[in-house]
């Protein structure tokens, strides 16, 4: 077989089993969508910046558990991309970034549109390749999608020169499609160790994270907090692993968990952490973290182990595979005690929701949300209070229902990652609940979407500030609200008719129950600004570097702090 480097990515991408790619074309990498032209089998999306191409690649990538693909051009085309692949490192999301190079013969005479993309994207993804030759290729992109999906999955990066895309190779047979690496199985001592640490505990807490949901162990995890009657704790990157309405399930922990999650945390004897990193945000003040308990951590990734917190007992293996091993060697439990003083807690300690039956505040609107989009729908936020309020009140029922930016933080997630979900698994009604301030830097993707014909809400909770800025600058900073506060904001539901959008106005509706079902009913792109009062705070909220036990629970107290 004879052909270019640009038309033996392609055909190696089909093989791949890519149907979707994300991108934007240029100089550098226009032999790759020209060989991309000649090929019907693989769907092009246009995106309008190339960072909303990686974050589409990201909600293919999140929706479905699949190795999804971006492509960019050199130099800004790339510089503009790397904020979706730090992004998907952090979140540990498997994503193939391929971007053009200037010719081989100009890299390093700072030509046109030339950057060090081997250098600049080394410290951002799980690997990285500078392509020398077309036959390289044919290694390559079959490594680059074994990697991505392998262990602790992440983002790969392949960088082409234009000679390369343009040069022909001769070769006799395809490679072996790139498969993910066998899961690592954990070790019997360890796991010996662990079961006896669970026997014995009294207060034992189950602690979920995004590993969970990678290794697609959602089912085990819930058979295990079932079958031990554990208290199970997920972290941000893992809502939906268990359902929020399950008996066992203590919601989301950390900086802004329900009192009495963080205050079960704090008595626990032994930490069951699966698939967790211990981030800062989920523990707080680490060194007062569950400060009675012995912990039992498990994660693929050895360089997780130890790094926050030293466990008792350390297992580097498949969550799933360590889930199946416990499910088939430890005993029943009731732990009828420990069960009837978390309910104690929840009763003298709950999580309080103002305004959760009105939907013009942030608790009454998601919970609206919930009722119109269903409980089903695959929810995508963007990154501030909308975020918080959305993790705490939606009743997440599934793994990758929940599609947030939670390493990285990144405002300019929400619309793009929804619009991948969107187009991966277009029978599901996908909604993007955001804030103005994050919902202007990647507004643009609306007109990719609606060019796509996705089913995409988006809930815009609009405060006209930076709402979690404001929230801080009001708690910690003495109430100095500077460069939080929007002077002038867009007319939204107009901006998104000019963008093939239809447009709702909460503001302009008397019925805002009636407005949010006929939103929801009709079929298509469709945006719902709702307007909300800066005042709101989310609550509890743990001071940054603070404990956990230290939450501040009510708005009186807010007030006083301020």
């Amino acid at each position: 077989m004879k052909m270019t480097g640009a038309e033996l990515v392609i055909r190696l991408l089909e093989r791949q089993g890519i149907r979707t790619i994300a991108g934007i074309p240029g100089g550098a990498n226009l032999p790759l969508y020209d060989a991309l032209a000649r090929r019907p089998v693989i769907r092009h999306v246009l995106a309008r910046h190339e960072q909303g191409a990686g974050f589409i690649a990201q909600g293919m990538s999140r929706a479905t558990g699949e190795t999804a693909v971006c492509f960019a051009t050199s130099g800004p085309g790339a510089t503009n991309i790397i904020t979706a692949i730090a992004d998907a490192k952090l979140d540990s999301i498997p994503v193939v970034c391929i971007s053009g190079q200037v010719p081989q013969a100009l890299i390093g005479t700072d030509a046109f549109q030339e950057v060090d993309v081997f250098g600049l994207s080394l410290p951002i993804t799980k690997h990285n390749y500078l392509v020398q030759s077309a036959e390289d290729l044919l290694t390559i992109i079959p490594e680059a999608f074994r990697i991505a999906a392998s262990g602790r999955p992440g983002p790969v990066w392949i960088d082409i020169p234009k000679d390369v895309q343009n040069a022909t190779v001769e070769f006799e047979d395809w490679p072996e499609i790139g498969l993910p690496d066998a899961p690592m199985r954990p070790d019997p001592a360890q796991l010996s160790q662990a079961i006896s640490l669970i026997e014995s505990a009294k207060r034992p807490i189950l602690y979920l994270g995004g590993g969970i949901i990678h290794s697609e162990s959602s089912a085990d995890a819930r058979s295990l907090a079932e079958r031990s009657h554990l208290p199970t704790v997920n972290t941000l990157m893992s809502l939906g692993a268990l359902p929020s309405d399950h008996p066992q399930y203590l919601g989301m922990l950390g900086m802004h968990a329900a009192p009495y999650t963080n205050l079960a945390l704090e008595e626990c004897d032994l930490l069951i952490a699966i698939g967790a990193r211990f981030d800062d945000r989920a523990t707080g003040k680490v060194a007062e973290f569950c400060p009675h308990a012995k912990v039992i951590h498990v994660d693929v990734d050895a360089s997780e182990i130890g790094k926050i917190r030293q466990p008792t007992v350390a297992i580097r293996a498949d969550a799933r595979l360590v889930l199946e091993e416990l499910l088939i060697r430890l005993p029943q439990r009731q732990r009828q005690d420990w069960n009837d003083h978390i309910e104690k807690l929840k009763e003298e300690h709950p999580m309080v929701m103002p305004g959760v039956e009105d939907p013009s505040t942030p608790y009454g609107l998601i919970h609206a949300v919930a009722r119109y989009a269903g409980r089903d729908a695959t929810i995508s936020t963007d990154v501030g209070q909308h975020q918080m309020w959305t993790a705490q009140a939606f009743p997440f029922s599934r793994p990758r229902q929940w599609l947030t930016s939670g390493g990285l933080g990144t405002m300019g997630f929400g619309l793009p990652a929804a619009l991948g979900a969107a187009l991966a698994e277009p029978e599901r009604t996908v909604v993007c609940i955001s804030g103005d301030g994050s919902f202007l830097m990647n507004n643009q993707e609306m007109i990719t979407a609606a060019e796509a014909g996705a089913n995409l809400k988006v809930v815009l909770m609009n405060n006209q500030s930076l709402g979690l800025v404001h929230q801080q600058q009001t708690l910690f900073f003495q109430r100095r609200l500077f460069a939080s506060k929007f002077q002038n904001g867009p007319d939204f539901a107009m901006m998104a008719r000019s963008m093939g959008f239809e447009g709702v106005d909460l503001a302009e509706e008397n019925d805002i129950e009636a407005a949010l079902l006929k939103a929801f009913s009709q079929p298509g792109p469709v945006l719902i600004n709702a307007p909300i009062c800066v005042e709101q705070q989310v609550l509890p909220m743990v001071p940054p570097g603070g404990a956990n036990r230290d939450m501040i629970r009510h708005t009186e107290t807010a007030k006083t702090l301020a």
